[in-house]
């Protein structure tokens, strides 16, 4: 997502339709959630909501996935199935396997397919707040299943099913660009978005009363200012904004969840130096616009997640860790926990 805004940034594209297809719709999502005042309509071709179980069946296949990642009786059962059209034709095959071969090694290929086996994003599908269309074939039940899933899932988004029955390939339904400049042309994004998908962090010193008591309170304001640029310097490095501080805590916000977390791990390793302890909390959610400032529930539970930290332990919720999936960073669960002023019961965990 960062390397599309990159990209956007240097061709001088303030405000894009964004357009993705089966893995890519996921990066394409998360931009527009993030960016809704530079994306001008998104659209979805063959989108997956949620990901599947790496069960025994599924490991298998990504372990041949990667033996076998690029060979051509392999990539034409791929085909087969993803495929049909091109199926038939053997130049189509031969141009299939060479297509993966060129487009990523092996160990590549292997990650980013068990990443989106493990990524869920169901929970920010809703703050998507730019006109979408979802564009889908009837290329099998689960594929149509899962695209009106998403469809569903995002405010008044529109779904078309178009020409072909092929899971794979968006270029074989050549009317799809027309379908595109129609629903842009007739639909108009907000000029200021009211709300964005927004990475909320929460910080909080352990034991700072005792602390207070034990160095007194010119020795407290001296230590107290030490965390305070400890702080800043790690948002600063990792692009996070601050929002509030209030006394020894503070409260800001990133447009990623693992830049995030990794801004909390050089939060806490810093501050331990000058033998402090804090908790963390992190979380992902759609947050409401007032005066530029984020506001709603999701700031209220990553004050809540922070709060149910242990020392020195930076804890995510659910949709935090489905967000990284693919990133090497690693979690430990810490079970369903009931945040006040949060509706249902969250699943937390815990960065290793």
């Amino acid at each position: 997502m960062e390397d599309l805004r990159v990209v956007l940034d240097a061709a001088g594209s303030s405000r894009s339709v964004i357009v993705g297809a089966q893995e890519g719709c996921g990066m394409a999502t998360l931009y527009a959630a993030t960016y809704p005042e530079r994306t001008r309509a998104l659209v979805l071709f063959h989108p997956t909501a949620q990901g599947y179980e790496i069960d025994d069946h599924q490991a298998h296949e990504l372990s041949e996935l990667r033996e076998l990642w690029g060979t051509q009786a392999w990539c034409d059962e791929l085909l087969g199935t993803v495929s049909p059209t091109l199926f038939a034709n053997e130049n189509d095959r031969r141009w299939f396997a060479n297509w993966l071969r060129v487009g990523a090694s092996p160990a590549v290929a292997y990650a980013l397919n068990r990443a989106h086996y493990e990524t869920d994003f169901t929970g920010i599908l809703p703050a998507v707040r730019v006109p979408t269309l979802v564009l889908y074939r009837r290329a099998g039940h689960r594929e149509e299943r899962d695209a009106l899933d998403v469809a569903s899932l995002v405010p008044r988004a529109h779904a078309m099913r178009v020409s072909g029955v092929d899971h794979f390939g968006i270029f074989l339904s050549p009317e799809i660009a027309e379908e595109i400049e129609r629903f842009v042309a007739g639909e108009e994004a907000p000029s200021i978005p009211e709300s964005v998908l927004t990475t909320v962090m929460f910080t909080d010193v352990v034991g700072s009363t005792e602390r207070v008591a034990e160095l007194g309170d010119r020795g407290w304001r001296r230590l107290l200012a030490e965390h305070h640029t400890i702080v800043r310097r790690e948002l600063a490095r990792f692009r996070g904004e601050e929002r509030d501080t209030a006394g020894d805590g503070f409260f800001a916000t990133f447009d990623g969840p693992a830049r995030a977390i990794r801004a909390g791990r050089a939060i806490v390793a810093g501050l331990r130096r000058i033998d402090l302890d804090i908790r963390v909390g992190i979380h992902v959610g759609e947050c409401e616009l007032h005066d530029g400032k984020p506001t709603g529930i999701a700031i209220n539970i990553g004050a809540r997640v922070a709060a149910s930290a242990e020392p020195g332990e930076i804890l995510v919720t659910g949709t935090v860790r489905d967000l990284v999936a693919g990133s090497g960073l690693q979690f430990s669960e810490r079970g369903e926990r009931q945040l006040t002023g949060a509706p249902g019961s969250w699943a937390l965990y815990a960065v290793e």
